[in-house]
């Protein structure tokens, strides 16, 4: 009997075992195979000794004599590495693990007692686990597991990598991979004894190859413990700078959802500056650039107050938006094509509804 028919018929016992009834379609789809080749499994399976009968009627299927359990549940190599994305089978797809934490999750289910295995159906049916933030969609990472498979074997990478400020090929010893907010990075040194490791975006990687090299990882190399002290330095070197707003209540609102963890820190300080409710706030912010997209998105709910460099760069740019859009008196708004707009002007809509 071939390996492969092997690890099908194992799987077809823990679906049975773990599942209860189930119809030779179901077995098919669930095993990717045929409908006959179940049949012809369903056969090998009894022919070993395995207590399997068919049920006949419209409510029939295969299933196990009650109170039979394997212990056919030892785990492979790659079954065992896929455990720790338990929670994730969409990362593990990616990782090229999808089939083998499949099977680990099988063969655990059927080693648990029937009281823990309904308990763990109970949770896969009632909790899930989404990684990428809202409205974003997760990235394309087709060479995610040819680098999980460095880092899997300590092999050096040959990778074309598409930075932000440099691009170019390079040779990259893959310490790890992080799953954050729906991206993959991975963190690897450039070989070099006293090298610090460093952030490499997988989606940003145009060319992977594995050498036959490999290399030996740092001793004591923590990857949470880095990636912790990392992404702390990447908060501090982000916000150089504060700056000192007036916003409206519905700008409160809008501030934790545009600025995260930045935005509530800024509005735990917040002092009363106007009757009508608005607040003068501390906002940690980014370089003046990017700062003043970033706080154009609050409108008209937000003054930028200090410092006077920012607050001139905003003025500039919203005088260059009024230049942009502006409508020469008494002529008409012209749609991108140089067709008269057909939208309504303010108020229109109510006069047309007959308010």
């Amino acid at each position: 009997m071939g390996t492969m028919r092997a690890d099908r018929l194992l799987s077809l016992l823990l679906l049975l075992q773990n599942r209860g009834r189930l119809t030779a379609p179901e077995l098919a789809a669930e095993l990717e195979v045929s409908v006959r080749t179940v049949y012809r499994d369903v056969e090998a399976l009894a022919a070993t000794g395995v207590p399997v009968y068919a049920e006949r009627g419209p409510a029939g299927g295969y299933r196990l004599l009650d109170g039979y359990r394997t212990r056919l549940t030892g785990l492979t190599d790659a079954e065992a590495d896929s455990l720790f994305l338990a929670g994730m089978p969409g990362p593990a797809s990616e990782l090229g693990l999808g089939a083998e934490l499949a099977a680990a999750q099988l063969k655990l289910r059927a080693a648990l007692p029937a009281e823990l295995g309904a308990r763990a159906a109970r949770v896969a049916e009632r909790f899930h686990l989404d990684a990428p933030g809202w409205f974003r969609e997760t990235e394309s990472v087709p060479r995610l597991a040819t680098v999980a498979q460095g880092v899997w074997d300590q092999r050096v990478l040959a990778v074309e990598y598409r930075g932000w400020r440099r691009s170019g090929e390079r040779e990259l010893c893959p310490l790890g991979l992080v799953l954050k907010g729906g991206i993959w990075y991975l963190l690897a040194t450039r070989g070099a004894p006293d090298d610090e490791a460093r952030t490499y975006r997988v989606s940003r990687l145009d060319t992977v190859r594995l050498s036959a090299a490999t290399f030996e990882r740092p001793a004591g190399f923590d990857l949470g413990a880095h990636w912790a002290a990392s992404t702390r330095r990447l908060a501090e070197a982000r916000f150089r700078q504060r700056a000192t707003l007036r916003i409206s209540p519905r700008g409160a609102k809008l501030l934790t959802m545009f600025f995260g963890a930045a935005g509530a820190e800024a509005l735990n300080g917040a002092e009363p500056s106007t009757p009508e409710g608005w607040l003068r706030v501390e906002l940690p912010v980014e370089t003046e650039v990017i700062a003043v997209g970033d706080l154009l998105r609050l409108g008209v709910e937000a003054e930028v107050l200090a410092p006077a460099s920012l607050r001139a760069a905003v003025a500039e740019t919203v005088r260059g938006l009024a230049h942009r859009y502006a409508v020469p008196e008494g002529a008409q708004p012209t749609t991108e094509e140089g067709e008269p707009d057909a939208s309504p002007a303010p108020g229109d809509s109510e006069r047309l509804a007959g308010k």
